[in-house]
């Protein structure tokens, strides 16, 4: 059975960093892996892309040495099952609010009777033994909103429940700030300090959308085990303006992009 790469990252480093992919790219998430990334997250929340686009991608990466993680919008069992049979070693729940949702969320991954989940592995390098398929998969649920950030012990206390992955813009916005706030308010602080502080404590694996490279080093320091650093597009950004600076002679502050969080 193919192992995940996503636990065997995290297993072996204080710290793993990602890549983000909003769009159908072919060459994003092998530049990354290029690059030195240990996993790439597929967005079918916010991006361009569906369970149907992101198994493809899957397939592509299955000789590429990076792990995968794909954010969906809710704990619906069918998407989280399709990406988990085309072998994403995880799955992100966005705007978990509630210990039944991340409950539902675990469950989307387990076969009965543990779950829902329905057989029907796609790739013959995962196997047929539904255990080994089971343990292979991280579950994280999303702490994003102010709901989700008062229900966090109860979160963080749900069996099977691999990490907390925190959204650092919507969790501002939710609490009544802008989203320029998001990396420095002091109360938008506290609340990501207390969010990680609750998950390690539980025993998870905390997780976070740094969006730049400032502040994942940030992040770093303050505790957080899986970083997101930018998306595709992010960084062709940045590439292109750094290209584009060279060739005709300018220099400038590079500016942090913020990606999708």
């Amino acid at each position: 059975m193919s192992p995940s790469r996503l636990q065997e990252a995290l297993a072996a480093n204080p710290q793993v960093w990602g890549g983000w992919v909003v769009g159908p790219t072919i060459l994003g998430p092998e530049e990354f892996a290029a690059a030195g990334y240990q996993y790439v997250g597929f967005d079918v929340q916010h991006g361009y892309l569906d369970d149907a686009d992101v198994a493809l991608l899957l397939r592509r990466l299955e000789h590429v040495p990076i792990a995968t993680a794909v954010r969906l919008p809710s704990a619906d069992p069918a998407p989280i099952g399709r990406v988990l049979d085309a072998g994403a070693d995880a799955v992100i729940i966005a705007m978990v609010e509630s210990a039944e949702q991340a409950g539902a969320a675990v469950a989307a991954t387990r076969y009965a009777p543990a779950g829902v989940r329905s057989f029907g592995p796609l790739r013959a390098s995962l196997g047929q033994d539904t255990a080994e398929l089971e343990a292979r998969v991280s579950v994280f649920a999303m702490i994003e909103t102010a709901r989700g950030l008062a229900a966090a012990d109860e979160i963080c206390a749900v069996p099977g429940l691999t990490g907390i992955y925190v959204g650092p813009a919507d969790l501002a916005i939710s609490m009544g700030y802008r989203l320029a706030d998001a990396w420095t308010h002091p109360e938008v602080r506290a609340a990501m300090v207390a969010i990680q502080t609750t998950a390690q404590a539980a025993g998870l694996v905390t997780g976070i959308h740094a969006g730049a490279g400032k502040l994942g080093k940030t992040v770093a320091d303050l505790g957080f085990q899986m970083i997101t650093l930018a998306s595709e597009s992010q960084a062709l950004r940045r590439g292109a303006a750094e290209h584009l600076n060279e060739a005709v002679g300018k220099t400038h502050d590079e500016h942090e992009q913020r990606g999708y969080q």
